[in-house]
């Protein structure tokens, strides 16, 4: 993590946060073919780069601006949709968190190696965390949920495990190799 002023901790976050809403607004979506209602998209890499950089806060941060954003101009079919997604992202980035203080007792661990015990970690609290969530909510009547029938949601949670599961193994790894490149970048002298 680099140690930053409050301004430029300001600049990161609106610069990954601008970068977050351009790829969230942007065409760039594909629906999941066993659950068309949920979109692979690439919004996410930019919060795992910058948690990756700076931190959670800083991840959170842009997490959040995002939210507000989508809550404001593009709720989706439910209003409370965005508030789902922030919940997903923060999982994740807690899970990451956890594990990262965890590597930094064992500096001597692998930079692929540590990528993929972050990448399960982030996997992990995000199926979990969400599969409790999209249980109690998927009940609750609009704009919390759907009003969906608990068989309904029992039928629905392996399916939206599996997205979550999936978008988190390559939105973690992609973070990655976006904050490698801003490193590199950050380092060239010209």
């Amino acid at each position: 993590m680099i140690a930053t002023s409050r301004s430029y901790r300001v600049a990161v976050v609106i610069v990954f946060a601008a970068l977050t809403l351009i790829l969230n607004f942007s065409p760039l979506k594909f629906p999941a073919p066993y659950a068309p209602f949920l979109y692979y998209q690439f919004w996410e890499v930019p919060i795992v780069a910058a948690f990756v950089l700076y931190g959670f806060k800083i991840g959170f941060s842009i997490a959040l601006i995002n939210t507000i954003a989508l809550l404001a101009f593009f709720p989706g079919m439910l209003p409370t949709g965005p508030l789902y997604n922030l919940a997903a992202v923060t999982s994740m980035l807690i899970g990451l968190w956890v594990i990262r203080r965890g590597l930094k007792r064992n500096p001597g661990i692998k930079w692929g190696f540590s990528i993929l015990i972050m990448t399960i970690a982030g996997i992990a609290f995000r199926v979990a965390i969400m599969s409790v969530v999209n249980y109690m909510c998927l009940q609750q009547p609009p704009p919390i949920g759907y009003a969906l029938p608990i068989h309904v949601v029992l039928a629905y949670l392996p399916l939206i495990a599996v997205f979550n599961s999936s978008l988190a193994a390559y939105t973690i790894p992609l973070g990655y190799i976006l904050a490698s490149s801003a490193r590199r970048i950050g380092r060239y002298k010209g």
